[in-house]
């Protein structure tokens, strides 16, 4: 990405999490940035942060930009689009991360044929540790998915997938961290049920999971052998689980997972 200008209509929380990926790995230089925000406080962050430049104007970023990043709520998406559509050339490559936005209705906003790759990360990438889909139009070429790829492992993982996964997406990454903080607070009750100051619990029972995460990823044993390794004949975690599958624990997650997924495909009409 040496010599490319890297622009971002938008600059919250996940455009600052990609501007602190690219930087942090060495994908590019603050010189190379350049972020647009309305409002002056986000960019007044970003150039604390990262010495980034920044400017109120949509059409300045995506004039400058060779790639550019659309970082906005999706509601705001067609205004954005609006504001600056002119002002992309045939050869810019455009990546968004409004969420439940086809690459067929991005495409339209702009009337004409566009380089365009669509994203789906989650929070985690805050903290470098994303787990981001992608999918891209014909007109991307394999280099720049490459190039789209290494931004995305910059802070965290990603895979592309067929468009027609990204509801799927939607529920087993992009909103499943609520989930597990849901499943950490619960944890952490009980602790402090039984005695344990509440700070003290967050603290195991959050390590508790991100260990059992990693677990997962590296060892690449099935997560039912892993449970059954800890689970000792007669012992203290068979019990729990016991009263996990009978309180309905798997169902739950499963009938949520799919309702958040469903709730996906319904916006996205």
């Amino acid at each position: 990405m040496k010599n490319k200008i890297i622009g971002f209509i938008g600059g919250g929380n996940m455009a600052t999490a990609i501007i602190g990926g690219i930087l942090a790995s060495g994908l590019a230089v603050k010189e190379q940035i350049l972020a647009a925000d309305k409002t002056e406080n986000a960019l007044a962050a970003l150039r604390e942060r990262f010495g980034i430049r920044t400017t109120h104007s949509n059409q300045e970023a995506a004039e400058a930009a060779d790639i550019l990043f659309l970082a906005v709520k999706p509601h705001i998406l067609p205004e954005a689009i609006a504001e600056m559509k002119d002002n992309i050339d045939a050869d810019m490559l455009l990546v968004s991360i409004a969420a439940g936005k086809s690459i067929a209705s991005i495409e339209s906003l702009f009337g004409r044929e566009i380089k365009l790759v669509r994203a789906m990360p989650n929070t985690p990438a805050l903290v470098g540790e994303g787990m981001s889909a992608l999918c891209a139009n014909a007109r991307v070429s394999e280099a720049e998915l490459a190039e789209i790829r290494a931004v995305f492992n910059s802070f965290g993982v990603c895979e592309f997938v067929p468009e027609s996964m990204m509801d799927t997406v939607v529920g087993v990454s992009g909103s499943s961290p609520a989930y597990v903080y849901l499943f950490i607070e619960a944890m952490a009750d009980a602790a402090v049920a039984d005695g344990m100051p509440r700070a003290q619990a967050y603290k195991f029972a959050a390590q508790s999971v991100l260990g059992s995460a990693k677990m997962v990823l590296e060892t690449g044993s099935h997560p039912g052998a892993l449970k059954d390794a800890v689970c000792s004949p007669g012992g203290t975690t068979i019990e729990a689980v016991a009263i996990l599958e009978e309180e309905g624990m798997r169902h739950a997650v499963i009938r949520a997972q799919r309702a958040c997924v469903q709730k996906s495909k319904d916006m996205g009409k």
